[in-house]
């Protein structure tokens, strides 16, 4: 006997003398002896015409050796590379995503899709702001001319935010122009000419220098900004002490690794009624900077848009969704597809299952995805009922490699709208994109709206930086309990049948929750 084998235990040697067994760790049993049921199993031909969703199913604990800070939740959002460090993104709602929640899922590590429910021009403006929020090198900064006044400073500032602004002619730089330039002169006519620092004073950076270089230059100048010039002193970029406090602010946050800008996403409701329109506003997302794309709709429309998407930008990542069955993803893969959205008539503020009678249980939909999804390598996205981390921890044990959270996020500071009370509560309004108010406004008079979602609203859940890590904080927690450290551990797990499942009977259900109490309150948010 080996000397490795004899370190074995006897039982664990007997194991894997016995041959067809896969190598266990020292106490775990094989699979043939484990609890509960795999997942293929559970979803099996003995259960079809069974729907199960996440009340329905619970995980069996597994073996523990590492833990909670060594989970890690990165995950591949796209079959194209595009990973994220948090398995979680922002449904395109108009609810809920625009541009500070896509920035501030960004800064988390996570990713936010804009919504398409307004004008192209509005939804490309969401996108750039994302884009300008950090950039490392801002290729086409907002710049004015000698002639413009304090006044056009103002302006600009309003509308960006921005405080510092180079002055050109053409494109060579001959000044440039911050707050504190400015902040106390009462003629705001003056032209900034008069009072800009002109580029002879200036510290500037040569082109072609690193993003590194730039950094180190910023922190020994001790500028609020640098400009990059050429050799003809004509303007390249302009590189900010803000991004580089960013930098430091968000190690984890999801960035284009080339341009250190913010990732994003957008969206596209496709018919093939308007699949022009949406040809030039798939365009227009394109150039606005989008990084990935998700078509919504008719799945002959979505089809179609694909393709163009796929022979007019090759390297664009697009999402295609939302499907329930194993027929529609294998039909998706193989036009192109680099995600799949997986979820129909399930989101808290769907009607369609009611009015249509046509979708699925999520976690049956969810497994089916994803096991047709692997043989191309596709991630799939589990979209709707995500109502806490549990259903985020299920979703992602069936095989998602993300979670869209729609109602979970609309209560957050970083939601569009406002708040306001109500029964006492603060709360913010949330609405499906097939409700009536939506359907509404987007219809012509000659057509028969028939809604399927309605218009609500969800209680104040603060700031977005504070719900977001207890919600990876508490899916971290889930994984070390299954006995996972990572996400692809934890699909390993599921496709080698060692992730077991049970089903839950309804006593079961109300065991697994609070019970039992004269009366409680929930302490966390989530």
């Amino acid at each position: 006997m080996s000397s490795a084998a004899s370190k074995r235990s006897p039982r664990k040697r007997a194991l894997e003398e016995e041959g067809g067994q896969e190598p266990v760790d020292e106490y775990e049993l094989p699979v043939s002896e484990l609890d509960g049921v795999d997942a293929q199993e559970l979803f099996s031909s003995t259960a079809r015409g069974f729907g199960f969703t996440f009340d329905d199913l619970i995980l069996l604990p597994g073996f523990i050796d590492f833990t909670v800070a060594q989970v890690d939740l990165s995950t591949k959002l796209t079959k194209g590379g595009i990973t994220l460090k948090l398995p979680f993104v922002s449904s395109p709602m108009d609810t809920v995503t625009e541009h500070k929640m896509a920035i501030a899922m960004a800064l988390e590590g996570a990713l936010g899709f804009i919504h398409g429910n307004g004008t192209v021009e509005q939804q490309c403006a969401e996108i750039r702001k994302v884009k300008r929020f950090e950039s490392g090198f801002i290729r086409d900064p907002v710049c004015l001319g000698p002639n413009n006044t304090i006044e056009d400073v103002d302006k600009v500032k309003a509308e960006t935010g921005f405080t510092g602004i180079p002055v050109t002619v053409g494109t060579k730089l001959v000044g440039l122009v911050t707050s504190r330039d400015i902040d106390f002169l009462e003629d705001r006519k003056k032209p900034l000419a008069e009072v800009m620092t002109p580029a002879s004073k200036l510290v500037v950076l040569k082109e072609g220098c690193t993003l590194e270089e730039a950094n180190n230059r910023l922190r020994e100048s001790k500028k609020g900004r640098l400009p990059v010039v050429d050799e003809d002193f004509n303007l390249v970029a302009l590189v900010s002490r803000k991004d580089l406090r960013k930098n430091q602010d968000w190690p984890n946050a999801s960035k284009d690794h080339k341009t250190k800008q913010l990732l994003v996403g957008a969206a596209v409701q496709t018919a093939l009624s308007h699949l022009e329109d949406d040809k030039r506003r798939l365009d227009a997302l394109v150039a606005a900077g989008a990084d990935v794309i998700a078509l919504e709709g008719d799945h002959g429309a979505q089809i179609a848009l694909l393709k163009y998407a796929k022979s007019t930008y090759p390297e664009k990542q697009i999402v295609c969704g939302n499907v329930a069955t194993a027929s529609q993803v294998r039909h998706l893969c193989e036009t192109g597809a680099d995600a799949i959205r997986v979820g129909v008539g399930v989101g808290s503020i769907a009607t369609g299952q009611l009015v249509k009678a046509v979708g699925r249980a999520q976690m049956s939909a969810v497994h089916s995805a994803a096991r047709v999804a692997r043989e191309y390598g596709v991630p799939i996205i589990a979209d709707g009922g995500i109502a806490n981390s549990g259903c985020a921890i299920k979703a992602l044990a069936l095989g998602a490699s993300a979670v869209m959270m729609g109602s979970l996020l609309a209560g957050t500071e970083e939601s569009p709208g406002s708040y306001h009370f109500q029964d006492g509560m603060r709360v913010k309004s949330y609405r499906g994109m097939l409700s009536r108010d939506v359907l509404l406004k987007q219809s012509t008079k000659s057509e028969f709206v028939v809604p399927q979602g309605v218009s609500g609203a969800v209680v104040d859940k603060g700031s977005l930086h504070r719900f977001i890590p207890y919600q990876a904080q508490s899916v971290r927690h889930g994984l070390q309990d299954i006995g996972a450290v990572s996400v692809s551990e934890l699909h390993r797990q599921l496709f080698a049948g060692r992730l077991r499942f049970e089903v839950r009977s309804p006593a079961a259900q109300k065991e697994g929750g609070v019970h039992d109490l004269h009366s409680w309150k929930a302490t966390v948010t989530g």
